[in-house]
């Protein structure tokens, strides 16, 4: 059995050999663990990757480039389609994997019979672990409604079939922030998600490139994917109901933020935009 691991990079030469190395440290069927292609996507980066990744040497890992930025969703993109494994995994590369994060969740997944499931994470902020708050805590099953409200799958947590990627990606390119929500979102009206409980990823925050603080205005990324979802999915009457109740609240809180930064043309595009939605009878 073969498992391809997808680590999309941009400028992160010291985060990516830290990221690399704990995907080929993993343990547990196999030591080494032969069943791995890893698959690192340079998505334009100025400073040298392959330089960076040259003292890895290791057949397992490949390197491939995009000559110019495209963004997370088309870099993950790129390594999902040429992936050979038959489970396909995600990892942002200033993540890393504990040692037993592989063995672990493929026993979870395969014996619960998932199509996708994630693990429990370790978050790390400016260095120093932190405890997420309670509305962070991740779910199992299905759980659409609660997913509306803040993204509650990690990219670098999870793990899932060919045929469910086949059926449910591609990330969206058009999205240049919040395209794991857009995408979690279109999950979870087909598959529920499983989750193995064990903290088996560090995850990162806090650092100047990381892409929700270089990014001003998620939400209005995240109202982008709620009106796709609404245009282009076959939703039940519930999950519309929920989808246009969170669409409304989150415009609410956008279009607030507009208007106190002193920028009503910005506030009434989006008014103009969302009409159908927030002027159709109350939900």
């Amino acid at each position: 059995m073969l498992v391809s691991i997808v680590i999309p990079v941009f400028n992160r030469s010291e985060q990516i050999l830290r990221a690399v190395r704990s995907v080929l440290a993993q343990r547990g069927r196999h030591s080494p663990w032969r069943g791995l292609e890893v698959l690192v996507v340079d998505d334009g980066s100025t400073e040298g990757i392959p330089t960076a990744l040259r003292e890895i040497r290791d057949p397992r890992v490949r390197i491939l480039r995009h000559d110019q930025n495209q963004g997370v969703s088309a870099a993950r993109n790129t390594g999902l389609t040429v992936a050979q494994g038959e489970y396909l995994a995600l990892l942002d590369s200033d993540d890393w994997w504990l040692p037993e994060k592989l063995a672990t969740h493929l026993a979870y997944h395969e014996a619960g019979g998932w199509r996708i499931s994630q693990t429990d994470e370790i978050w790390i902020r400016r260095g120093r672990r932190v405890n997420p708050m309670v509305k962070h805590a991740k779910p199992e099953g299905w759980f659409f409604e609660d997913a509306l409200k803040l993204c509650l799958i990690s990219p670098s947590c999870v793990l899932f079939d060919r045929r469910f990627w086949e059926e449910v990606g591609p990330f969206d390119p058009a999205l240049p922030a919040c395209e794991d929500y857009d995408l979690w979102l279109r999950t979870l009206i087909r598959h529920p998600v499983g989750f193995c409980p064990e903290k088996l990823v560090h995850k990162t925050g806090g650092h100047p490139d990381q892409l929700s603080r270089k990014i001003i205005g998620l939400d209005l990324f995240r109202i982008q994917a709620l009106v796709k979802l609404l245009r282009t999915q076959v939703l039940s009457s519930l999950q519309r109901l929920a989808t246009i109740r969170e669409l409304r609240a989150k415009a609410r809180v956008y279009i607030s933020g507009c208007l106190k930064h002193d920028k009503p043309e910005e506030a009434e595009r989006i008014k103009l935009w969302l009409s159908p939605w927030l002027e159709s009878p109350a939900c």
